[in-house]
């Protein structure tokens, strides 16, 4: 997937042990199975950890018509139908939870978010008020924004002091204090909590530096935002951040918008936690809370990414590509969400539709040189090697001063055209890859093996695949080419030993075994080279080289070799052939 940076890193820095204490959340268990309900339960939750919530949310609504009062199968439904977006259905059943006096955070955290996005503050409050909430950190930090938007700033403010006095959670309340205040227009009270002493880490992030920068501008501090996105974000920006750097050297005020209302900054607790909980603990977690967030803030770009990303996590690329589909046109990562949506149709076997998305972005904008890019790749790998040249062309064509982040596009061309039998053109792209990204494993790799294999400068050939190794010694890829270097220059007792490396690396690769076998052939150990070659067309090769693996295996590589027209192996025993 292309990675979109969204500055999550923050939040899973602030004590990540006090999140899960405070914000886990407990997934169904058993409950259902003594009542006779083993096997749609268990399906549904099988179906469930394999990410198939479509699945899972057909098996527990099956297993709710014979038993619509356990608290099991509803609350698994609940996560299902939430996971899923369908929202309506899920806060039906936690409705029906809390009616009938089922406790579960999972239903109490649905009915918050639904409350708080109606603007039911009040309710919001009492619910929390009477433990019917998420764990301390989600209620601290929700009773703010609820007191907020119930029109008190005092309690407001209380709660999150409340929230800041706890110990692991200072971050979270500090950072909700500040878009509080700022959300109300009050930019020095935002300004002084954003760079107290114990806020260093939101400056660190990209949420928290969009909200220092947003408020530095509104107080005509310019220079000083400027300087905190540079110092922040060294080297090449993104799209939005360019576009605020362009606006503050004009001298433009950015609006606040990191959040407007209560509602948002609900959305942005719900979020903040979701962020923490990343790669940390379960992915359904992660995910609940994320949906809260998009719930109650459906242009919360970030929520919508983080959930695109669990999906993909969770091998369901249709929802990753249904999240990717949220973003806007409009929005600053717009184009980086359609290439990470071309990218999952193309992993989902759906080519077609992934040019479409990239022809459809080319269009709009041919400067945009990562849609040729990702043209290139699907054509690349589909082996339409031709078309694939033409959209590296394209998307150079769009790079008129490209710098080093180019050298991945005169590589991949390279490949392109090395496939396409235009050595020429294919040597000239990969040095030119390497002039722009000295020694790079994967271009001193192609390109040394590619001279190896039609025997020009052999010397430089086998020195680049040295330092490939030295520099990859656990690619696999990369230490058969060392081997097949030292067997193509004869040298066959030291390509043994880095051939049989690259087998343990890549056991079950055809081309590997294949040259593990040759070389076994070369060094006179004949059984283990037949066996090695029935290891490789047990890999299912390529109909060419099975054709001529079976070939060997008939009669020989020495034979092989001479039908070919090729040189014979070097006779080992008086250094003659």
């Amino acid at each position: 997937m292309f990675v979109i940076s969204s500055g999550r890193s923050f939040f899973r820095n602030l004590t990540v042990a006090a999140v899960l204490a405070s914000s886990a959340l407990v997934l169904p268990g058993a409950g259902a199975e003594a009542r006779g309900l083993a096997g749609a339960y268990l399906a549904a939750r099988s179906a469930e950890l394999d990410g198939d919530f479509d699945q899972a949310a057909r098996y527990y609504a099956r297993a709710m018509s014979a038993d619509p009062g356990n608290p099991a199968l509803m609350q698994g439904a609940v996560v299902a139908y939430s996971a899923l977006g369908r929202d309506e259905q899920a806060l039906a059943i936690a409705r029906r939870m809390e009616a009938a006096g089922i406790e579960s955070q999972i239903s109490h955290l649905v009915q918050l978010a639904a409350d708080s996005a109606a603007g039911k503050w009040d309710e919001v409050d009492a619910a929390i008020t009477d433990g019917h909430g998420v764990g301390p950190l989600v209620d601290g930090l929700l009773q703010g924004w609820a007191h907020l938007g119930a029109g008190s700033m005092d309690a407001a403010l209380r709660s999150f002091d409340g929230v800041i006095a706890e110990r692991g959670m200072e971050g979270f309340g500090l950072y909700h204090k500040a878009l509080a205040l700022a959300s109300v227009g009050d930019y020095e009270g935002a300004e002084a909590v954003f760079f107290g002493v114990d806020t260093s880490g939101i400056r660190k992030t990209r949420r928290g530096v969009v909200g220092c920068v947003q408020v530095l501008s509104q107080l005509g501090r310019f220079d000083d935002a400027l300087e905190m996105i540079v110092t922040t974000f060294p080297g090449q920006l993104d799209e939005e951040l360019q576009q605020i750097v362009d606006r503050l050297a004009a001298g433009e005020a950015i609006p606040f918008s990191l959040v407007q209302n209560p509602r948002q900054g609900a959305g942005e607790v719900f979020y903040s936690v979701a962020a923490a909980l990343e790669g940390e603990a379960s992915s359904v977690y992660t995910l609940l809370y994320a949906r809260a967030a998009e719930v109650l803030n459906p242009a919360h770009t970030d929520a919508i990414l983080l959930m695109a990303d669990i999906f993909e996590e969770l091998g369901r690329l249709d929802l990753t590509v249904a999240e990717f589909r949220k973003i806007p046109n409009d929005s600053s990562v717009y184009v980086a969400a359609e290439l990470g949506r071309a990218d999952a149709l193309r992993r989902d076997g759906r080519r077609d539709a992934a040019i479409e998305v990239l022809e459809r972005l080319a269009a709009d904008d041919p400067s945009q040189a990562q849609a040729h890019v990702g043209l290139g790749d699907i054509h690349r790998q589909a082996e339409d090697f031709a078309a694939a040249v033409s959209a590296y062309d394209r998307a150079l064509a769009a790079m008129p001063e490209a710098g080093s982040e180019a050298w991945f596009i005169y590589y991949a061309r390279g490949i392109a055209h090395e496939r396409l039998d235009q050595w020429d053109a294919a040597e000239a792209d990969f040095r030119t890859a390497l002039e722009l990204n000295p020694d790079h494993p994967q271009v001193l790799n192609y390109l040394g093996y590619s001279l190896v294999e039609k025997g020009l400068n052999l010397s430089e050939a086998m020195e680049m695949i040295a330092t490939a190794v030295a520099a990859r010694p656990d690619n696999g890829y990369i230490v058969d080419s060392l081997g097949w270097g030292l067997y193509r220059l004869g040298r066959y007792d030291e390509a043994v030993g880095h051939m049989e490396r690259a087998a343990e690396l890549m056991p079950v690769d055809p081309i590997v075994n294949d040259h593990l076998g040759d070389v076994y052939w070369a060094v006179g150990r004949k059984m283990e080279a037949r066996f090695q070659w029935m290891r490789a067309l047990s890999f299912d090769p390529e109909e060419a080289e099975a054709e001529r693996i079976r070939r060997k295996l008939e009669v020989g590589l020495d034979r092989v070799l001479a039908e070919e027209g090729a040189a014979p192996l070097v006779d080992l025993a008086d250094g003659r052939q």
